[in-house]
């Protein structure tokens, strides 16, 4: 089939790239002509696992193309996915210009049938919208040509998004009840039979409830993350194992393990951005909804549980202190800085006068490109961030190491190496990747999330 991705970035390049694995012919179109120009010179602007690989693959097959035309990207494919960003406005709804903006080029160049997918993470009812803007401009050219709106969410997570779209969980799409919602249920059909070989994971639905199930999804995970957060706490103060609890309670089938895990906090373009559009989307029907406020206030408190937790052990006044720090992504296996952690903490250690010493396996172009824009009313700020090109380059007379993103590298460090390294042996561990009798046992003072520290007592109940 011939399809269209309007938009290269995370979501666009990934469902592109899988799609011609598959044997499509895709055009991926983008207006950033920078952006294009890395992709045909067979570079990849993100990191993803194994997407360099399978966009090289399916360039020299021909199945797959990197253009800025978009009267030509519109011709190409019978099936056009939108999938461009909405970032959060000023008031946390999700901005729409540019879905509507590919919408009014579709409907400006399209001469025969087709398919508008919404790939991107859009709010209930913005199909309509992109039907309007769509045949607003078939209206203007006095043209007669029917098309279908389909609501189609994308459920990739960073780091694995290859293996989420080639064996995905679930197949969302929502379609019209309509002649054109039946021929576009059908080409939707035969584009993912490739995916439902083994059984059939497409779940049919109406389109509002399409966009609305990637909302709720995104927000359970979220709200799950934050209620095991908001308990950390608690376990900490009462002498519990936050760690102990996860498993007790995740041993119950009705609840399950995912998402379970203390930590600090979660980040990146999904969570945060669409928590916030669906307590916004909520507002706007008069509707409020608290337990995703309560979800989004515990998440930006426990961001700032390391700098806590290091202000706690060295005091207000870090100015003589160095801090030596590992990760920087919002995740592991990406390189993707938004709402980050990281971020955060490097703002409370220099802010204090501490200097910082950081490594990230992916993301350490991409953090001196965000740091720079978080520093830039104060560069001499950032003069106090040292980029490593090792782990153990940071640990040079730190003062103590913090961890804030789970890369399998920081998993089974060399403990003698750190201890020889760092001026005090101190390690503030913001995903609990160790034991805390195994560290007391190695000679640390250590420093999880919701883990008492081995010999200590919690608050009398």
């Amino acid at each position: 089939m011939n399809i269209t991705i309007i938009g290269t970035g995370y979501v666009g390049l990934v469902t592109g790239a899988c799609l011609a694995e598959f044997g499509n012919h895709v055009f991926c179109l983008d207006v950033d002509q920078r952006k294009i120009d890395i992709l045909n010179s067979g570079e990849i602007p993100i990191h993803e696992p194994g997407l360099d690989e399978m966009v090289a693959r399916n360039r020299e097959a021909g199945r797959l193309t990197f253009s800025t035309d978009v009267a030509a990207s519109v011709q190409h494919g019978e099936i056009q996915f939108i999938a461009v960003g909405t970032p959060p406005d000023e008031d946390g709804s999700a901005d729409l210009q540019y879905v509507l903006a590919a919408a009014r080029n579709i409907g400006k160049h399209m001469t025969s049938f087709k398919v508008v997918v919404d790939k991107s993470t859009v709010p209930v009812g913005s199909a309509d919208k992109v039907r309007h803007e769509i045949q607003s401009q078939l209206s203007a050219r006095h043209s007669l040509l029917k098309f279908s709106v389909v609501s189609n969410p994308e459920f990739l997570k960073e780091g694995a998004a290859i293996e989420d779209f080639v064996r995905p969980d679930r197949i969302v799409i929502g379609c019209e009840d309509s002649r054109e919602g039946d021929q576009a249920r059908e080409l939707m059909r035969k584009l993912y039979a490739p995916f439902n070989r083994n059984h059939d994971r497409t779940l049919w639905m109406d389109v509002r409830s399409a966009e609305f199930t990637k909302y709720a999804a995104n927000a359970m995970l979220a709200t799950r993350i934050s209620f095991m957060n908001e308990l950390a706490g608690l376990a900490e103060t009462v002498g519990a194992d936050i760690e102990a609890v996860r498993r007790g309670v995740g041993s119950d089938p009705r609840i399950g393990y995912s998402f379970l895990y203390a930590g600090c906090g979660y980040g990146g373009s999904c969570f945060p951005k669409d928590v916030r559009a669906l307590e916004r989307a909520a507002r706007e029907y008069d509707q409020e909804l608290l337990i995703l406020r309560a979800v989004e206030a515990v998440n930006n408190k426990q961001k700032r549980i390391l700098g806590k937790k290091i202000v706690a052990r060295f005091g207000e006044n870090l100015s003589r202190r160095h801090f030596a720090v590992w990760g920087l992504a919002f995740k592991p296996n990406t390189d993707d800085m938004r709402e980050a952690t990281s971020r955060l903490l490097l703002h409370e250690l220099v802010q204090r006068g501490a200097t910082v010493a950081v490594y990230d396996p992916a993301a350490m172009e991409e953090a001196k490109r965000t740091l720079a824009q978080d520093f830039l009313d104060s560069p001499e700020a950032l003069s106090r961030v040292r980029f490593c090109d090792s782990p153990e380059e940071t640990l040079d007379g730190a003062d103590a190491l913090a961890i804030v993103t789970e890369w399998k590298t920081f998993r089974s460090p060399d403990f003698d190496q750190i201890r020889s390294k760092l001026r005090n042996p101190v390690i503030f561990d913001g995903r609990n990747l160790f034991e805390p009798d195994v560290m007391a046992e190695a000679g640390f003072e250590y420093h999880g999330i919701g883990r008492p520290m081995p010999g200590s007592q919690g608050a009398a109940l």
